[in-house]
């Protein structure tokens, strides 16, 4: 009898290490339980609040946090900037109670890779996870645009000025993909519009975070506010 031959798909999946911060205890039981029964994740570690979830990463290796906002002692927007300044940090995915939250645009802006509400469907929760493992943003362009609509007085004034010299590094055709964007396209609407291939839009919104130094596609979006590319209520939006 000849041995079977090895097939890839039996190959050991490398689970992606989850931290759960949420001063509720049934939250986190609840979100452990939908998370350990998947066979690509594992729930590492768990915190109360944000200095609980500084000091489990200092121990612990964490591919993803889903990070609470509203907690005692250090919030979930403070644990955010932190953990988003070392190299080789996690990915944050903060979640929020409420829709346009203003933690969740505070956290947006201090590195996180995107939001979603607790009331998540678990198989929407378990793509949230996944994609932002891989180096995507969860959070839709549109959504984004419309915190930054709401909680734009927050920005800087001396930011509304299209001319920042941050954008100077872009090439014509990138400020224009950065515009569209911001504006909450996607690469294949983008791609129709300016008539372009999606794979050719990858690699400019690629260039973009590149040369702007930023993680996702969600940074990208709060850059283009606060420099003045795209202002807020500007519905479609041009450049100002």
């Amino acid at each position: 009898m000849t041995e079977p031959e090895p097939n890839a798909e039996q190959q050991p999946v490398r689970c992606v290490r989850v931290m759960l911060v949420d001063d509720q205890v049934l939250l986190r039981t609840g979100f452990r339980m939908v998370l350990q029964a998947q066979p690509d994740m594992e729930v590492v570690a768990e915190a109360g609040d944000g200095v609980e979830a500084l000091e489990a990463l200092r121990a612990t290796e964490v591919d993803v946090v889903l990070m609470d906002v509203r907690m005692p002692r250090m919030d979930g927007v403070e644990a955010t900037r932190r953990i988003c300044e070392g190299d080789g940090a996690p990915r944050v995915l903060i979640l929020t109670t409420f829709d346009l939250d203003e933690y969740a645009f505070s956290a947006l802006k201090a590195g996180a890779s995107g939001f979603m509400l607790k009331d998540v469907p678990p198989g929407e929760l378990l793509a949230a996870i996944r994609a932002v493992h891989s180096g995507d943003a969860v959070v839709a362009p549109s959504t984004t645009r419309r915190l930054l609509d709401r909680f734009a007085p927050m920005l800087p004034s001396s930011a509304a000025d299209s001319s920042h010299a941050e954008l100077k590094r872009l090439t014509d055709r990138e400020r224009e993909v950065l515009l569209l964007v911001a504006q909450g396209l996607s690469n294949g609407e983008i791609a129709a519009r300016l008539f372009l291939s999606e794979a050719t839009v990858k690699t400019h919104v690629g260039r973009i975070l590149t040369k702007l130094d930023l993680r996702d596609r969600v940074q990208a979006v709060v850059l283009a506010y606060e420099t003045g590319l795209v202002r807020a209520g500007s519905g479609g939006g041009g450049a100002q």
